[in-house]
């Protein structure tokens, strides 16, 4: 009985042991599985992959985690997919996308954005998308960019955006360096340019069209109607399974430099690259939930990727597509119709716009010329008195604002407008202080793609002004 007792007590004892985290640690690396999921103080992390190194050139790699007791790097690091269900959870109903129809706004739920992702994601895995190769996508701002983006990291793939400017070389080498099993094109003319150089490509197993019927059908190229029910007999479990199967440190987008210095660089960024840029940027930057954009600039660069697609779905907010021809002369009156609440731009925009507005004020009446001149006087003064930390406004700027500025607001579609940023090369003197004199002081931000986009910006609490020359300034940097 004696001896029988003292075996219960030590199986008890073994039982215990392996239940505990010491046992599992040691078996996780003894058998080198990726770590599982972990709390920190902020909040539960995703799953992170054993790591020695700070950085790595394989698309299958993993890197090691800088992680601090307190601060910026604090933050829980998780999946872009871990994101994308607290959207869901949090704002399910809302709108994430809008886009125009004819002449009809139509809308996609979080709810429902998430559905056709997985949707894509299914079909990418039945055209056969291989671990850790590409998804190339080449063409303008749409709804279906962003779903075959966000399907493909579902998927295990990695989404590689292509500027839809790209000549028909430039797209082969994109699609070839990132062993892009799928590509995903616009119309029938970006189409083209993957036919001429398809030949070159050893991994390419399929193409999709999302807009514009198919001239002529061609085996392996899909519509987009095709290609959202390609996947329907994949399971679910089998597509959970991938998701959960991805960590934080793995690779989940390529974005591919303009290739000023030769051939265009592919910028490896991992989930929690991503994650945490969107994460301090909405803290940085003060901004609400649930914020409206209009999204015109390219997918494939670093902002527009951050911005419009990532930061607003962790805020809740609402992604409006504008129409190709944006740059070429309908941004204006889109923006009247969205009327955003946050507007990011390059300096050239900025430009035109100015150009706009000042070619409308030099050809009014004369007693209406001098009263811009007089709010602008007005306007300046409380913009410089905002930047010294003098929150105090000049005499007459309540009138200024209803006679002048109020209706440059309209006119521009700003009305709602609360925070104008300004990127991707300086931004002149001028420009911004014409704008400032319109009590429109727009926030400048420096950063790169090497850095997932910002890694200093302006603040509406700490601005900046004056462009390249800096008199002023009040930027804000953070690390990660």
């Amino acid at each position: 009985m004696q001896l029988h007792g003292h075996v219960h007590m030590a199986v008890r004892r073994v039982g215990r042991w392996l239940k505990s985290r010491l046992c599992q640690e040691w078996l996780r690396r003894s058998w080198q599985l990726p770590a599982p999921r972990r709390c920190h103080a902020g909040g539960c992390s995703g799953p992170v992959a054993p790591a020695e190194t700070l950085f790595t050139t394989r698309a299958d790699g993993a890197v090691r985690l800088r992680l601090d007791p307190e601060g910026p790097r604090a933050l829980p690091p998780i999946t872009v997919h871990q994101l994308f269900q607290e959207a869901v959870e949090r704002h399910g109903d809302r709108p994430a996308l809008a886009y125009k129809r004819g002449q009809t706004w139509e809308s996609l739920s979080y709810r429902q954005y998430q559905q056709q992702c997985r949707a894509a994601a299914k079909g990418f895995l039945k055209l056969g998308l291989e671990r850790f190769h590409g998804v190339a996508i080449l063409g303008s701002n749409s709804p279906e960019w962003v779903i075959a983006d966000i399907g493909a990291i579902m998927a295990g793939g990695l989404a590689v955006g292509i500027y839809s400017t790209s000549s028909p070389e430039a797209c082969g080498y994109i699609a070839a360096n990132c062993a892009a099993n799928v590509v995903v094109v616009e119309d029938n003319a970006q189409l083209s340019k993957i036919l001429q150089v398809q030949k070159q490509l050893p991994h390419l197993k399929a193409i999709v069209q999302y807009r514009d019927p198919l001239e002529e059908k061609r085996p392996n190229v899909y519509t987009w109607e095709e290609f959202m029910e390609l996947g329907r007999t994949v399971p679910d479990l089998q597509l959970d399974s991938i998701i959960r199967s991805q960590c934080v440190n793995h690779c989940c987008l390529l974005i591919y430099t303009s290739g000023t210095t030769g051939t265009p660089k592919g910028v490896m960024l991992s989930h929690d690259n991503v994650t945490w840029q969107t994460r301090m940027l909405k803290k940085v930057l003060g901004f609400q939930d649930h914020e409206v954009v209009l999204s015109y600039l390219p997918l494939s660069h670093i902002a527009a990727q951050i911005a419009d697609l990532w930061l607003f779905m962790y805020m809740g907010g609402t992604t409006c597509f504008a129409q190709p021809s944006a740059l070429k002369g309908s941004l204006l009156p889109t923006l009247k119709e969205v009327r955003p609440t946050v507007l990011g731009a390059v300096p050239r925009v900025w430009e035109k716009m100015e150009e706009k507005l000042q070619a409308a004020f030099s050809q009014s009446s004369l007693g209406k010329r001098k009263l811009v001149e007089w709010a602008r006087g007005i306007g300046l003064q409380a913009s410089y008195s905002r930047l010294d930390g003098d929150g105090s406004l000049p005499w007459g700027f309540a009138l200024a604002e209803r006679l002048v500025f109020r209706k440059v607001r309209e006119e521009l579609g700003l009305q709602r407008c609360a925070v104008l940023l300004t990127g991707a090369a300086p931004t002149a003197k001028d420009t911004l202080q014409f704008f400032m004199s319109l009590h429109l002081p727009i926030l400048q931000m420096c950063g790169m793609t090497e850095s997932t986009g910002t890694h200093a910006t302006c603040t509406p609490q700490s601005s900046c002004t004056l462009s390249a020359r800096w008199i002023r300034s009040r930027g804000r940097p953070w690390t990660s």
